[in-house]
């Protein structure tokens, strides 16, 4: 990354980190229904993977994917909006915190079954290369579900046909409320997995964006050039519970004042003022952040509530419910 590109995932980071704040303080006005899990701490994976992708790649996500959203073109507005399960959320009301899906940019939703999106990006990946068309599918996932079946059947099917598919996994040490550690027999749930099945496993800083992207854009040019998957373990942590309704407590007070000090958005903006960016500059970018979910908060609660006639359309590609054999 040259410094404008720097600045521009700083600001990126600054939005998602505001806009899920934004999350969880409506949350707690009653304003979103139902729970979220919020991502806050784990921006740098989106933005860094992101800024390393085509705009006509696919990516998955898991039910904590408000920064992949983003990452590939929600905005804060739809965002909210479809959490306060208005008429103009990214969603129009029928996806809410757990689905969030962009499929105009190749977001193909978010995924609350742990694991069950790895087989999907494989399909999407098995697409690319019939039609030949150059693109990668990238599956993000938690630390728990290397534990899951549909992990290991995903990374065997793309290894034995060489597909372009990387698996990006966001390990921030806890798969719910249970440390990975516990329940794993190996240090890095995913990356000590990948030998197993003839593919690369890395490791990586998730916290820094750069570090990130570098990775992705590398793993990427290998995948496209016809190698074959690649899994890619970011270490990370996320700065509330797993959910709204998890206070956190089972994790140590020293751990969690470790990762806070490695703060994705300290990261970048120190990266930036010892390139020189003035620090003015990056202020104004987590201005101009602040400024676009505040509108976005006031846009989302004047928007109308869906037209529950709304809910027999979008099952199917035509934009209809109607069943069909």
């Amino acid at each position: 990354m040259d410094t404008a590109e720097l600045l521009a995932s700083y600001e990126q980071m600054a939005l998602i980190r505001r806009t899920e704040k934004a999350a969880h303080d409506l949350f707690l006005q009653g304003l979103v229904k139902g729970t979220t899990h919020l991502a806050a701490g784990h921006e740098a994976i989106a933005v860094g993977a992101s800024a390393a992708l085509r705009d006509d790649d696919y990516v998955f996500a898991t039910y904590r994917g408000h920064h992949h959203a983003m990452a590939r073109g929600a905005t804060p507005e739809e965002c909210l909006a479809e959490l306060m399960s208005r008429a103009t959320g990214l969603c129009k009301a029928k996806g809410g915190s757990m689905h969030l899906t962009k499929a105009d940019a190749n977001m193909l939703g978010s995924y609350a079954i742990v694991g069950a999106h790895l087989p999907m990006a494989v399909g999407a990946a098995w697409s690319a290369r019939l039609r030949g068309t150059g693109q990668l599918a990238v599956a993000f996932f938690g630390d728990g579900a290397t534990n899951i079946g549909s992990f290991h059947e995903a990374l065997n099917l793309a290894a034995v046909w060489k597909l372009p598919v990387l698996f990006v996994c966001e390990n921030n040490l806890y798969m719910e409320y249970t440390p990975i550690a516990d329940v794993t027999a190996v240090p890095r749930p995913a990356a000590d997995r990948a030998p197993a099945y003839g593919i690369p496993g890395e490791v990586v800083d998730g916290n820094d964006v750069v570090s990130v992207q570098e990775a992705v854009a590398r793993l990427a040019r290998r995948a496209r050039a016809g190698d074959g998957p690649a899994v890619l373990e970011a270490e990370t942590y996320r700065h509330f519970g797993h959910s709204r309704t998890d206070p956190a407590t089972y994790r140590p007070a020293e751990e969690v004042e470790r990762w806070l000090k490695h703060d994705p958005l300290d990261i970048a903006r120190g990266r930036l003022i010892e390139a020189g960016v003035p620090e003015e500059k990056v202020t104004a970018a987590d201005e101009r952040a602040q400024t676009v979910v505040r509108q976005a908060i006031e846009a989302a609660k004047s928007a109308p509530p869906p037209d529950p006639r709304e809910a027999f359309t979008d099952v199917w590609a035509d934009g209809g419910a109607a069943w069909r054999t």
